[in-house]
């Protein structure tokens, strides 16, 4: 019986950290001017996440795009549920923005941002490793 209260009570314990949904891995970006691309995101200093344009693909298929290797996803900071805040770079006008992220499951919705936040675009990306 106290075996089965200490498995309880530290189940319970670790629920907060798995209610924190991760962005570390391997996502699909939504189509932006006719191309989408495979971004990984991993660790990259005190907390925070980046991600790196890792392969593109067009109407054609896989085609070796001049942003391969560029960070895309920069300083992300968890905010915890799921919600991250930092930058994010978009290839097709090459400018930064104010960047937010929300994960859910498999989903990311990443917004990039104006004017403080408070206008912004956003871009549905999948998980996909």
């Amino acid at each position: 019986m106290k075996k089965l209260a200490l498995t309880a009570a530290l189940a319970l314990f670790t629920l907060p950290a798995m209610a924190q949904e991760d962005a570390v891995g391997w996502w699909k970006t939504q189509v932006d001017d006719g191309a989408y691309a495979h971004v990984e995101i991993k660790r990259c200093g005190d907390g925070m996440v980046c991600g790196w344009i890792r392969r593109t693909f067009n109407d054609t298929g896989e085609y070796q795009s001049e942003n391969i290797g560029k960070p895309i996803v920069i300083n992300m900071a968890p905010q915890g549920n799921g919600s991250y805040r930092g930058q994010v770079w978009r290839p097709s006008n090459d400018k930064i923005y104010v960047g937010k992220m929300e994960i859910e499951g498999a989903q990311m919705d990443l917004k990039g941002c104006v004017a403080g936040g408070l206008l912004c675009a956003s871009q549905n990306w999948t998980r996909i490793q």
